[in-house]
Order: structure tokens, then C-alpha cells, then sequence
């Protein structure tokens, strides 16, 4: 009998407008993780590096990154995040950064497209042909999947950034997007809770008022996606939807606003809880290095 193989271990990072998760391993159950707080690239990348160090040998290094990001090949910026708020990562060379430390195949796509690979992998969306990954915390993104692969042109969807009917007089808050205001994120991320209501989202008691509000902000995204894209299921992941009463308030209003036109497909939590982002870079390792494993 030939001697077994060994299971290649790949590398995952999770790049998060808040922290970084970094882990080591195959799948769920085999994971080495680290967490530290996203600084700028000059205090952050170092961590990174020193961690995959210490655990070779790798096969390969998966990125989920907040974005914008550049994900064309083609381009000269292909691995840089863009245009994001977050100042100190704007024109920041992700891939070549660990690449040049590491000396390893590095795969790249935002955080939420991996997230929606890893639940589709392991999580509450297997066997689904076409699905949607929300993520609502620091920001708001979404990823969309179809037959497995992640639903994207040489651009990366920005679903966060839709603009939703916003009653002033319900809610007079401007909104807080440095780009656009008063879009779905500049309303419904954690930033926008904490500067309306002067608490962190954390802090908040779930009989709050915000949280219905934050439910109708998040309604009307999700009634839009789903007129337009018609997904067979919506997960809903990040720190903000770790407040599970929300669902239920979420599910009437998405309910209330499609008004039996189409049926509202299952909107559910992450069955990977905090882990499918970093589980997704895995999964975007394991295909780079093994490329029929994403088809």
C-alpha cells in the first residue's frame, strides 16, 4: 500500500476594518487561529507575517480583505486595496506584501465573497446553487455565489453601498459613509448606531428602539437583492446580526415589503459563526493551490 499524503495546511487571513484573524489549517475543525486589532499596514503586516513563519510549512496563503479592492489579474494593481476610508490601507499592496515575505501562491477577494465560499464549503449554504453572504458590522457588504464560484466581473460588488428611502423625519441622522452619505452602510453599519445613539451597538439593550430601525434599514436592502438577484438564501453574518433578535424583526418587514410578489427566501445566520471569513481565505488557499477545488 502506497504511504498516505500528508494533508496540505494552507494559510488564511481575515482582514477587518477593526481586527485581523490569521489561522493555519484545512477545514473547520483544523484550525490554528490568532486575532490582533488592524492598526496600519506598518504594525499590522509584521504580525501577519511573523505568525505564517512560525507554522510552515504552507501551501498556500488566502486573503479576505475589507475593500474596495482590485481584483483584476490583469491589472498592475491587481492585490492592492483602493479607495477605502480607512486611510492608512488606501493604495496598500496586500498580495505582493505577504507574496515577497513568504514566497508563497497568495489568493485574493474580499471578505465577504470568501465568507460566502466557506459557508458554501462547510456552512448553512451547502448544496445551494445560488445564495447571497451579508456581512453588517464595521461596514456592509455582500457577496453573491452561483454554482460555487463568487459573482463578480473584474469588479467586486458593493451591495453596502445601495441607497435606501431614509425618512428624515423618522430619523434625522445624515448617515456617515465618507462617500455617499446616506447609503444602506452609511445608515446600518455599527459606526452609523454608535454616532446616532451615542453607545456602542454592543451596549444596546435588545428592547432599544434602534434595533427596529436598524431592521428596516436592512429590510429594504434585502427586499432590493432580492427583486434583483433572487437568491435561493440570504446569510446574514458580522457583529450586528450576532444579535439574533433581529432576525425575526427582519424577517416580518422583508415579508411586509415584498408583499407576496416573490417569496422571501430563507434569511438565516452564519453556520460558521465568526470563523466563515477566516474559513473562506482558507478555502481561497486551498483553490489556488489545488485550483479545481473552487470550480
Amino acid at each position: 500500500m502506497p504511504p498516505l499524503q500528508p494533508v496540505p495546511r494552507f494559510g488564511g487571513i481575515e482582514a477587518g476594518g477593526t481586527k485581523f484573524v490569521c489561522a493555519t489549517g484545512s477545514h473547520p475543525g483544523d484550525l490554528d487561529l490568532a486575532e490582533f486589532p488592524t492598526h496600519t499596514p506598518e504594525a499590522t503586516i509584521p504580525r501577519v507575517i511573523g505568525f505564517f513563519e512560525a507554522r510552515q510549512p504552507l501551501a498556500a496563503i488566502g486573503i479576505a480583505s475589507f475593500g474596495p479592492i482590485e481584483l483584476d489579474p490583469a491589472s498592475p494593481r491587481f492585490g492592492y486595496i483602493t479607495n477605502t476610508p480607512k486611510l492608512a490601507w488606501q493604495d496598500f499592496d496586500f498580495v505582493g506584501a505577504i507574496k515577497r515575505a513568504l514566497d508563497l501562491p497568495v489568493a485574493f477577494d474580499t471578505d465577504v465573497n470568501a465568507a460566502a465560499l466557506a459557508e458554501h464549503r462547510w456552512g448553512a449554504a451547502q448544496h445551494k446553487e445560488f445564495f447571497l453572504y451579508v456581512t453588517v458590522g464595521t461596514g456592509i457588504g455582500a457577496g453573491a455565489i452561483l454554482d460555487g464560484r463568487p459573482l463578480r466581473s473584474k469588479l467586486h460588488p458593493e451591495m453596502g453601498h445601495i441607497r435606501v428611502p431614509h425618512d428624515l423625519a423618522r430619523d434625522p441622522f445624515p448617515g456617515n459613509c465618507p462617500y455617499h452619505g446616506d447609503c444602506l452602510e452609511g445608515l446600518a453599519a455599527a459606526p452609523a448606531l454608535q454616532a446616532r445613539f451615542s453607545i456602542s451597538p454592543d451596549l444596546l439593550p435588545p428592547d432599544h428602539p434602534a434595533w427596529d430601525l436598524e431592521a428596516q434599514y436592512l429590510s429594504l436592502g434585502v427586499a432590493n437583492w432580492i427583486c434583483t438577484l433572487a437568491p435561493q438564501q440570504i446569510i446574514l453574518g458580522g457583529g450586528i446580526m450576532s444579535r439574533l433578535e433581529l432576525f425575526p424583526l427582519l424577517r416580518s418587514k422583508v415579508a411586509a415589503l415584498l408583499n407576496n410578489y416573490v417569496a422571501t427566501p430563507k434569511l438565516v445566520p452564519p453556520a460558521l459563526g465568526s470563523r466563515s471569513g477566516v474559513l473562506g481565505a482558507i478555502a481561497l488557499a486551498d483553490a489556488v493551490a489545488q485550483p479545481a477545488t473552487i470550480r
